[in-house]
Formats: structure tokens, sequence, C-alpha cells
């Protein structure tokens, strides 16, 4: 039996995990190293990793060219405060991803994480109506099935009634939730809401193409299309959550290339350091910007992280896009899609699963009833892999330099589990 190191018992009764009730919460599986798409645990086995850390190990594990990056970048400056000093990292990336992101997306705000990013765009949302004129709208019109973070003003904006924030529901402020509108029905229904508030709202903020932690629901390009002519109808920002999209997930480099639809905010985090430092950014159209560029000083944005635009993070995330330019990586999401689709397929005949579905280096395996979750990881790391199944999905989001043999190994431990479950 594996003994668990002094690290992890001593820090056990100091560390407050996660996700977890900490009373019932299962032993975190101790990790030494990391390479390419594997855990190394510290009683020396070797874990696939089915969902590269939240999603961000894009480029894997330990790339060389990031680490080196890194560490050329420590040596010259870890940090400076990004208030009345200016370095490279930061603005050569800010450069590239406007040049990167569709239309006139070109003002970028750094922060440290998804969930800060959010916030700042629904803050820009709404002081660019203030700013504007528009007195009253400071309402967010987000959806149901959607999540966008666990701080305080993006959990007001994630599902209401099906997410983790529900016990909140008195202290949060009372955004609006709808339905995605899937067919001519259901926008016509949410046309209507949104137009009884129409004196109110600031913006439209939705996950395009997938909404990830609420359940792994995918819907199609129409559905953004939608919003975008509901926005300009409205008068109101459209605001793209592509923390969990961005950099390749759902098979293009942003989910808003694929749709063909420019939001006039989007937010980026997760893959953007290639899963090293943590960095997010907020960017936003133009005209979004010109409302805020006045002699006025009350009409600028009040908001500046201390580790804002860190430039380890930056020169992290300025060696992740090198890598997208140089080596295949849409190619490699392509790949893992159809190995996905055929490694996943089999599960669509076992019971208790209700749907099977792939996007890009996406695949979910969807459970009903409920599944008994702790079993469930469990059993997976019995056979090699880390897999985090959440809610009724089993899920994978792998790094997208996986070896076919490796992603054969994941979907195969997942068909071998439900099946064992079934039986």
């Amino acid at each position: 039996m594996a003994i668990d190191p002094d690290w992890l018992d001593e820090g056990l009764a100091h560390v407050w995990l996660p996700y977890a009730q900490m009373k019932t919460a299962s032993r975190p599986l101790p990790v030494v190293a990391t390479e390419g798409a594997r855990l190394v645990l510290a009683d020396g086995r070797t874990l696939v990793d089915g969902i590269a850390s939240w999603w961000t190990a894009c480029h894997g594990y330990n790339h060389p060219s990031i680490a080196e990056a890194v560490r050329a970048q420590l040596a010259r400056m870890p940090h400076v405060m990004f208030g009345g000093l200016a370095h490279e990292p930061a603005y050569r990336l800010a450069t590239r991803l406007a040049a990167m992101l569709p239309g006139d997306l070109e003002r970028v705000f750094f922060t440290e994480s998804g969930s800060v990013a959010v916030e700042v765009a629904m803050k820009m949302a709404v002081q660019y109506a203030m700013n504007s004129g528009a007195r009253g709208r400071t309402r967010i019109l987000s959806f149901r099935g959607g999540y966008h973070g666990d701080t305080f003003a993006t959990m007001a904006v994630c599902d209401p009634e099906e997410g983790m924030h529900t016990r909140f529901a008195g202290v949060l402020p009372v955004q609006l939730i709808g339905e995605l509108p899937r067919d001519a029905e259901s926008f016509a229904a949410l046309r209507a809401l949104a137009l009884r508030h129409a004196g109110e709202l600031a913006a439209i903020l939705v996950e395009p193409l997938v909404q990830g932690a609420g359940g792994m629901r995918f819907h199609d390009t129409e559905v953004l299309c939608r919003l975008r002519a509901l926005a300009d109808e409205l008068g109101v920002l459209l605001i793209f959550d592509e923390i969990f999209t961005g950099f390749g997930r759902t098979g293009a480099m942003f989910a808003c290339d694929e749709a063909g639809v420019v939001p006039d905010i989007v937010t980026l985090g997760k893959a953007l350091t290639g899963g090293t430092l943590p960095l997010a950014a907020t960017v936003a159209r133009r005209r979004v910007f010109d409302a805020f560029w006045d002699d006025d000083p009350d009409k600028a944005l009040m908001h500046g992280p201390t580790y804002m635009g860190n430039p380890l993070a930056c020169a992290a995330a300025n060696a992740s896009l090198d890598l997208f330019g140089r080596e295949p990586r849409l190619a490699d999401v392509a790949r893992i899609a159809r190995q996905l689709e055929e490694g996943l397929a089999p599960c669509r005949g076992l019971p208790g699963v209700v749907d099977v579905r792939v996007r890009g280096a996406i695949g979910v395996v969807q459970l009903a009833p409920m599944p008994d979750l702790r079993a469930l990881k469990a059993a997976f790391v019995a056979r090699g892999v880390f897999i985090r199944p959440f809610r009724d999905v089993v899920y994978l989001t792998p790094a997208f330099t996986i070896t076919n043999e490796e992603l054969g190994v994941l979907t195969g431990a997942i068909v071998d589990v439900l099946r064992a479950q079934s039986c």
C-alpha cells in the first residue's frame, strides 16, 4: 500500500481544498512531477491526465519553450507594477492578442484569473453605459447552464438553480437569467424577456459554443448570431466568456472565429499561458474603449490588480502563442476530436448513458441518474488515468499534444469503468 509523503499529511491540517466538503473529501493525490500528458505521483505511479489541469495545459506539461521563456524572464525581471511602469512581455502580448482576435477587439486589460477577467468585463459594460449617458443600465443577461466564476459578481451570472452558488441567492445582486435561444421559438421568448428589461440591461454574457463548468453543454453558431442581433437591437454590449473555449479548445483558435461573430468584449484565460502561470485578459472593442477616453477622470476604468500583467506570466503566454504559430495545434485538436468520437462511441450503448458528444478537444459522456462521483474517480485512478467527473458528466479535455496511445488509454478507461458500473 502506498504511503503518503509527510508534506501531504502535515499540510492537510492547514490547506482548504477547492470544491470540497473537507470533512468527507477524499485525500488528494500527491503529484511530484509532470511530463507531457502525464502526472507522476509520490509513490511512483504515473497517470494519464484527461483534463489538462482544468483545461490549461494545452501544450502538455513542461514544454521546454515555455519553460525557457519563463527562466529567461525570471533572470531579467520577475515583476513590476503595471501602474506607471511598462514592460515588453505585456505590451507585446497585448499587441499579439489584438492582432489574433477578430474585428477591432484591440484593448487588452490584464488580470490574474478568469473570474476577475469576467468581473472586469461586467464592470466595463456597466460603466460603458454610464459613460455613454445611459443611466440605470446595471444588469447583465446571462444563461441557464452557464458558469462564469466563483467571485461575487460572477456568481450572480451563473446558473441560479443548477450551479454551485444557489446558497448565496439572497446575497448576490439579481441579474437576468434566460434560456439559450436554440431555435426561433426560444429566441422569441428570450427577446421578449430582454425587451421587458431593456432599460436595465448593460450587456449579454455567454460562453460561446460550450457552457463549460455548468455541464459541458454545446450549442451551435446560430445561437451566437442571434445573440449578436439581440444585443444590437437592445443597444447593449455582447460579452463572450472564452476562458474555457479560447486557444483552440473547440477547434478554432477562438470560438468567436468559428461563429463569425465579433463580441464587444471577450475574456481569455486558462490556456493563455499554456498551463504554467496565472494570467487572464479582458479585451474590448474600440467603441467600448472610446467611451472611457475622456478628460473627465471619473470616466476612467478604476481597476488594477496587484499582479496585473505579471512579466513571468506574459512571457509564458508569448511563448505559448509562439507554439500555436509553429506547431500544428489546431490539427492536433482535429485529430483528438476524431479519436474522441471513435473512442467514446461504445458508451452510447451503456445503461445510464444519456448522451455522448464531442466538440474539438472536448469529449463528454452524460449520465443519468447522478453517478457516485467518488467511486468513479477512484476507479479511473485504478486504471491509470486522472479524470474528474462532476455533476452528471464524465468529460475529457486533454492536452493538445497527447499521443493517440495516451488518448486511447483515457477513452478506454471511461468505457471500461462505465461498463463495470452498469453491471
